[in-house]
């Protein structure tokens, strides 16, 4: 009589719930279906990425990019926000990045211009006005930024290997009609991609601008892990991805991590019934400023950069000497001068942000309103300085947080060689983490609302 074998795989607990989590998502059809539409958007996305503009010589900017691994300045960064697309010319090319520009703009807008600020505090019908504003905002910069791509790429100074016969001939038609058909399909995929991301907005899960720069960003990860693979080999790579991990658990203990101030509401009677009484309170974020201050100084140190473009000296003509300082010094991420410039600009960025976005006077007003205050500290005036004083000090370790974040890919750059697309640091981690966690609370509460555990516990 034979005896049977049987081997039984246990799993873990952990295991048992992640499972379990991933089973909950799919039994629930309305989520299930929400997840299915984000999913077929995010390819549609990355399709278009693909599709080169008109009159775009595909073959030269293939050629181009396999010569020229990396880049400098803004359009480092479109190009990362664009998941690559910006340097494929492709009618996806300039990506959300207009989109995220015109709402930086809209923001600092608010400081200038009353009606803004009016505008805000009008709840979502003044909300509706400024979110239509930024739509035509941009549209105006994706003008102007498909025009400015669409004219370095004819002068062949789109990449660093400019004296390549290929990349001097990205364009098959430099004609003013070519020029502008290629500007319309650009501006109009910048339309595109904004309408799709508020369509997953509505119908989908989660945000859809930060989904779909999530979406881009994350399309960049395998293409810059390779390289260091292959240009720094096998041990060298493992120690990036173990370095890499260590980050990642980094940036989300401190995405986390927020400063809570405790408020206490009394009681009070409305007709027959008692309300208030109850205690909650203020959450201060450490890093309340996200991804904004890394773009700012970014874009503020192409400037210069961008300035000496007009002052190009004739062949045979010696360069300015301002000019070749600001070509030495600050058109590369690779030396001491540039890393230092930047990380104060991302502390002084970070600081100016947060002074715009949470104003303790207001919020200090609205608990006053509401019969709430701070224990220990004097409704009204006091409880604004109170709260100037916590975010003074809790913005503190966040800039410094975020300023060595992004020094991240430019120390990379410098010790193995990788581009500034680094993937483990900047702003790539930055959005990455915040997305991420912001995309899994959303599918979470979905869960909660239909009486199951939730995903989180």
């Amino acid at each position: 009589m034979g005896t049977a074998l049987s081997l039984v795989v246990k799993r873990s607990p952990l295991e048992d719930s992640v499972f379990r989590a991933i089973a909950r998502i799919f039994r629930t059809p309305d989520l299930r279906r929400k997840i299915g539409f984000t999913l077929g958007i995010i390819a549609i996305f990355r399709l278009g990425s693909f599709i080169p503009a008109p009159f775009v010589d595909y073959g030269n900017v293939e050629a181009c990019l396999d010569q020229s691994s990396t880049t400098s300045g803004l359009y480092e960064l479109v190009n990362l926000f664009s998941g690559g697309a910006l340097l494929q010319l492709s009618i996806f090319a300039l990506g959300i990045m207009p989109y995220i520009t015109a709402s930086i703009i809209t923001q600092l807008l608010r400081v200038v211009i009353p009606h803004f600020e009016n505008l805000h505090k009008e709840g979502q019908t003044g909300q509706a006005k400024l979110t239509q504003y930024t739509r035509y905002l941009t549209i105006g910069l994706a003008v102007l930024q498909s025009t400015t791509l669409i004219t370095v790429a004819r002068s062949g100074q789109l990449f660093q290997t400019a004296s390549v016969v290929e990349c001097q001939n990205l364009l098959t038609d430099d004609a003013w009609y070519a020029i502008l058909l290629m500007v319309i399909t650009m501006t109009a995929g910048t339309g595109l991609i904004m309408w799709m991301g508020e369509l997953i907005t509505e119908r989908g899960i989660g945000n859809g601008m930060s989904l779909l720069i999530f979406t881009s960003i994350a399309a960049t990860f395998p293409t810059a892990l390779w390289t260091i693979q292959q240009t720094n080999g096998l041990e060298v790579f493992i120690v990036v991805i173990l370095i890499g991990i260590v980050i990642l658990g980094a940036v989300v203990f401190v995405e986390q991590s927020q400063r809570r101030v405790p408020v206490q509401y009394a009681k009070r009677m409305v007709g027959r019934r008692t309300y208030g009484g109850n205690n909650t309170y203020i959450p201060i974020k450490v890093n309340m400023a996200g991804v904004v201050p890394v773009i700012f100084a970014s874009s503020l140190l192409y400037l210069p950069l961008l300035v000496t473009q007009f002052f190009q000296p004739a062949p045979g003509e010696e360069v300015t000497p301002w000019v070749a300082w600001i070509q030495n010094n600050l058109a590369s991420g690779d030396n001491a001068l540039y890393m230092a410039v930047y990380f104060l600009l991302i502390v002084g960025f970070t600081y100016f942000y947060v002074a715009i976005t949470f104003n303790p006077e207001e919020v200090a007003d609205n608990m006053k309103k509401y019969g709430g205050f701070i224990p220990g500290i004097r409704a009204g005036r006091p409880t604004a300085e109170y709260l100037d004083y916590v975010l003074t000090r809790v913005t503190l370790p966040g800039s410094l947080y975020l300023g060595l974040v992004a020094l991240i890919p430019l120390i990379a750059l410098a010790t193995v060689q990788a581009n500034q697309n680094f993937p483990f640091g900047g702003a790539s981690i930055l959005i990455i983490v915040g997305v991420g966690l912001e995309t899994v609370k959303q599918i979470d509460s979905q869960l909660q609302q239909r009486h199951y555990e939730g995903l989180l516990r």
